[in-house]
Order: structure tokens, then C-alpha cells, then sequence
């Protein structure tokens, strides 16, 4: 048991650590080469196609070093993204060790900074690793200096390519030399770490742990200590590759657990497994409930749909426990769900699941956070823009914020101070790592970074800046609910929620869109911008006219007069009981909200 190392890959997107993960499996044998593919662990075509790891993965290398000595490798891949930082945390709980992986050509990027600092929360042994140092662009003294200076690791990396295999053995002894060895607590009872799950059709929702005291084994009864629900475990193994089963988990382990549960709701990341009959006196620590940052609407494109996405969602949470989602109707876009999301990537990758996996056409509204508003002594919380209060009747509202790191080129420093400052941002550090790169903190309002700031970002610094945020403590805000009319009907999919100064622009902004998406009608429509009850913007869509006095080869002028007029009539009546055509376009404008 001594002989077991427990680490995971840290990195920035794009950094190489799925490709370092495929050299490690074929270096020690986990793998043949003949079934080797890129990027083996994630399995997900959405991963392999982004580039990114959605789903935490656990893998089992069993290896011998030059002096015979055998060593259990548990390699445990963890999703890079902000939206998943919780995931990660829990997966870094499970493990001694991280390998930290910088690109040689990028240096170190906001989501080094912000995994490293995990990591080091975690009190894990960071063994940094230059990667990418094949590359013709590789600056590897650069990456070091930032390394240094950025991130405050003083160890000598090592420099790698994962692609080309080069650092590999450097890497697997450095593990096996730095990464310290498992603890092993026999004695005391069973205390194992759940930090990921995953749903199967046919023996229900498995479960992935880490053993830190005790041991677990089939027949056993154990309970899951936050839920407090009690199972029978029926099998228990390793992942190597694929599920492998074995008599026990021992202390210091990595492995699932199946215990016939029907329900993935019932296990949460983070939760502490224990004998039912012998409970440990020391459940995990840290462990947390994941609630939804960010909601939006879900309509099928077709009414027919509706049922369809019902069922696709049922089964998507099957899978994705961290999804929430129920029933909503909306006026102008009818019978759908409001699903609360992790963050923005969140959302991209179940609407894009959603489309693929169950061919469904869906329209997403406009994401929106959740409010916090003081009303006649009691607290309200608001997920659906159209559910906000009158501004009478709130006393006091708070909003979601973040920490915000970006880390940038000192060429670009200018534009992105811009950015943050139009973003409401306040500038809590700025920190140059050599004379080419700063790093800023900013505390920003979520609701200004989950539509549009990434892509700004990006534009801003021509595709060189990075960026990552923590949550921190709601503030309170001047906040207003902005509510679009479209031929005198409040239209709901359209309201949004913003603050006091930005009212006006926002507002000028989607009724200009909104005149040049919507069709022309057989009459006038007006689209109108209110807040509390007041119109501060609008613009008209004109009529569509049919000539009348074509016919007219002649004749008085009362005639003509009499045609336009019965015209005219017909054009008031038909503005009064004339339903507006909105296209699907329309609702795609609100998501372009430049803040």
C-alpha cells in the first residue's frame, strides 16, 4: 500500500494535459498502442471536439520501475473549466499530488493561476512540467520566469512534449519520487471521499471514491453521510480503462462502488461513504451544495417539441447531476423549462447535448443570475427576469459577484481596463509578472460576464488574454428591470435585468434590433422600451401598404379619398387585433447584449 501514488494533471485549456494523460497511460502499459487515440479519456464527442475536459476521469496504471518495484499510478483528470471548479476541488481532495503543466508558448494563463492556488489549498505536491517545448515558438526560460514569479513554485520544472513523448519517464519517477505515498488507516472505520458519479442504464448510478480509512467490500452496508441514505454495496473495483472488479477497496485506494441506486440526485460530489453499523467520527471536510449560478429558458422551436424536450432533459439529468430544471411558460414563445446552469459553458454544452444526442431544435433565452431582494421585511429571490419586483416595493437588492483574474500582455492593458470599467469592474490588483505580462483581479457583477464578456475579452487583447473567476459575497446593486412592448403587449422572453445607467443604451440597443429583425405587418408596430412604468425608448415598424387606387382608372377624386379612408380604417382596426410575427432571429438579439 506504500507503493501507491494518487495524482491529478493541472493546466490552462489547450496546455496538453489530455495529451500528456494518453503518453502516461502508453508509457506504463495501460494501454496498447494499437488501441491508443487522441485524447483517450475524454470520451464525450463534445470534449474531444472542444478540446476540453467536461467530466472528471479516474484511471489505474500499474507500473514497475527499473529496480522491480511495483507502484500503483491512480491518475485522476479533472475538468479545466471555471464553470467546474467545485468538481475539481473535490477531485484535487482525492489525491497527494498535482502535475502542474505550463505551455511553453503561452506561459501562465488565468486558469494556472487559479488551479495552482487549488491545488496549493489543497496542500498537494505540485510538480510543474514545461510543456510544448518541441514547438518552434516555445520560450521555455520565459514560461519559467512567469512560473516563478506568477505562481510562486520554486521547484525546478521539467521540460516535456507530450506530444513527441519527450520527459515522459522524468515525469512517472519524479511521481513516484516527489508525490507522497498513500496513507494507510486499516484500523479505523470505513471513510471514503465520493468525488464523481456517473449514471449506467443497467446497474444504476456507479460511484467513484477515494479510500482514506478502512475498507469497503461487497455485501457490506454502508451509508452516504450528508444524504443520509443507506445502500448495499454489490460490487466494488478499479478503473483501468474500463471497470475492473476486486474482492475490497482498501485504505489509500482509488475505485467505484455499485450499490443498486436508482437515484444520481441521492449522491452528492463531496459526500463521505461509512459502514452504517461502524460510522466514522470524521466525515470529509469541504463538502458543499452545488446550486445554479446562472438561468435561462428552454422552448422547443415547434410546440409539438415540447414533450420531446421534457424527456430529454429527464434523461440528460441523468447524467448531469448539477442540471436543474422546471416547467415555465412564457406569452410569446409558450410552453418550455427555466434550467439552472453551473455558468455559461455550462449552458453551451447542454444545449448543445440536447441538439445532438436527441436531434432537438431549441431556443435558449437570455441567461440572467439570481437576485436577492429585500421587500416589505422578508427576502425574495428572482431567477426569471419577468418575476422582478416593482421598483416600489424593493427596499434593497443584492447581486452575484465574482473574482475575476485575467491575465494579459502589458500591449493590451489599455483596451481591457476599458473593458472592465464598462463592465462595472473594480480593480482590487494589478501585478506584472515580467515586462510582457500583468495580471489583474477585478470584482466584476456575474450578470456583466456571462453574456459576451469572454468573446470582448478576446477582442480586446487579440486572443492573447486569459481569464478565470472565483464566486464571491452578493453586493448590493441600483438595479432596474428593463421590459420591451412589442404593438403595446409586453413581450417577457425579451425583459432584462440591468443596472440604472445602462437602461437607456440597452434599451436603444435591442428596439433598433428588434425594428430591423421583425417583419413588416399589414399595420404600424410600435416597439417600445419601458422602466417602472416609464417608455425610454422606441421605434416604429412601418406599414406595409397595398395600392388601392390601382383600380382607379378615373374618376372623381371622392373615390380615391373614399378607398383611402376605408384603408385607413382597416389598417386601425387591424393595429388594434393584429397579432405580431416574431421570428426566432429576435430572441438571438438579446443574447448580443454589448455591455
Amino acid at each position: 500500500m506504500s507503493n501507491i501514488r494518487n495524482f491529478c494533471i493541472i493546466a490552462h485549456i489547450d496546455h496538453g494535459k489530455s495529451t500528456l494523460a494518453d503518453r502516461l497511460l502508453e508509457y506504463t502499459g495501460t494501454i496498447s498502442r494499437r488501441e491508443m487515440k487522441d485524447q483517450i479519456l475524454d470520451d464525450m464527442e463534445l470534449e474531444r471536439e472542444r478540446g476540453i475536459t467536461i467530466k472528471a476521469k479516474v484511471v489505474r496504471m500499474d507500473y514497475t520501475d527499473k529496480n522491480g518495484v511495483k507502484y500503483i499510478l491512480n491518475l485522476i483528470d479533472t475538468p479545466g473549466h471555471v464553470d467546474f471548479t467545485y468538481e475539481v476541488s473535490r477531485s484535487l481532495a482525492a489525491c497527494e499530488g498535482a502535475i502542474l503543466v505550463i505551455d511553453a508558448t503561452q506561459g501562465v494563463e488565468a486558469q494556472t493561476l487559479a488551479n495552482t492556488m487549488l491545488a496549493r489549498n489543497a496542500k498537494l505536491k505540485i510538480i510543474p512540467v514545461i510543456n510544448k517545448i518541441d514547438l518552434p515558438t516555445a520560450d521555455a526560460n520565459s514560461a519559467y520566469e512567469q512560473m516563478k514569479e506568477g505562481l510562486e513554485v520554486d521547484a525546478d520544472p521539467i521540460l516535456a512534449s507530450a506530444k513527441e513523448g519527450l520527459g515522459i519517464r522524468e515525469i512517472v519517477d519524479s511521481v513516484i519520487a516527489n508525490v507522497p505515498p498513500a496513507k494507510v488507516v486499516k484500523e479505523d472505520p470505513l471513510s471514503a471521499l465520493v468525488f464523481d458519479s456517473f449514471y449506467d442504464s443497467y446497474r444504476g448510478v456507479i460511484v467513484i471514491i477515494r479510500v482514506f480509512a478502512g475498507k469497503i467490500r461487497k455485501g457490506m452496508k454502508v451509508k452516504f453521510m450528508v444524504s443520509d441514505a443507506e445502500y448495499e454495496v454489490l460490487e466494488v473495483g478499479y478503473i483501468k480503462m474500463k471497470m475492473i472488479e476486486s474482492d475490497e477497496l482498501s485504505s489509500g485506494e482509488v475505485g467505484y462502488v455499485v450499490a443498486r441506486i436508482k437515484d444520481i440526485h441521492n449522491i452528492k460530489i463531496g459526500d463521505t461513504i461509512t459502514e452504517s453499523e461502524n460510522p466514522t467520527r470524521h466525515p470529509h471536510k469541504g463538502y458543499k451544495e452545488i446550486n445554479p449560478f446562472v438561468f435561462a429558458g428552454l422552448y422547443p422551436n415547434m410546440t409539438s417539441e415540447y414533450d420531446g424536450l421534457k424527456t430529454a432533459l429527464g434523461k440528460l439529468k441523468l447524467s448531469d447531476s448539477s442540471l436543474v430544471y422546471f416547467p415555465e411558460t412564457s406569452v410569446a414563445l409558450g410552453f418550455g423549462f427555466r434550467c439552472g446552469f453551473l455558468g455559461s459553458l455550462h449552458l453551451e454544452i447542454v444545449k448543445e447535448r440536447l441538439e445532438r444526442e436527441f436531434g432537438l431544435n431549441i431556443l435558449v433565452t437570455a441567461p440572467n443570475v439570481i437576485y436577492k431582494a429585500k421587500s416589505k421585511d422578508k427576502f425574495v429571490k428572482i431567477d426569471n427576469p419577468a418575476k422582478f419586483l416593482n421598483s416600489s416595493d424593493i427596499e434593497e437588492i443584492w447581486e452575484p459577484y465574482v473574482e475575476a483574474t485575467i491575465v494579459c500582455p502589458v500591449d493590451y492593458l489599455g483596451s481591457i481596463l476599458d473593458l472592465c470599467r464598462k463592465r462595472r469592474g473594480k480593480q482590487m490588483l494589478m501585478k506584472y509578472m515580467n515586462t510582457k505580462i500583468v495580471i489583474l483581479k477585478y470584482h466584476i457583477p456575474l450578470a456583466e460576464i456571462i453574456i459576451g464578456f469572454y468573446d470582448a475579452l478576446k477582442s480586446a487583447s487579440k486572443g492573447y488574454a486569459s481569464f478565470d473567476y472565483v464566486h464571491i459575497n452578493p453586493q448590493l446593486g441600483d438595479l432596474v428591470k428593463l421590459e420591451i412592448m412589442i404593438n403595446a403587449e409586453v413581450v417577457d422572453a425579451f425583459t432584462v435585468i440591468t443596472h440604472k445607467d445602462k437602461a437607456q443604451s440597452i434599451a436603444h440597443y435591442l428596439t433598433e434590433k428588434l425594428r430591423d429583425i421583425i417583419p413588416r405587418h399589414m399595420f404600424e408596430v410600435p416597439i417600445q422600451a419601458k422602466v417602472n412604468n416609464k417608455i425610454i425608448a422606441r421605434e416604429t415598424i412601418s406599414v406595409v401598404r397595398k395600392d388601392v387606387l390601382a383600380k382607379c382608372y378615373g374618376g372623381d377624386i371622392t373615390r380615391k379619398r373614399k378607398l383611402l379612408e376605408k384603408q385607413k380604417e382597416g389598417k386601425r382596426k387591424m393595429r388594434r387585433f393584429g397579432k405580431v410575427d416574431i421570428p426566432p432571429e429576435a430572441f438571438i438579439a438579446v443574447l448580443k447584449i454589448d455591455g
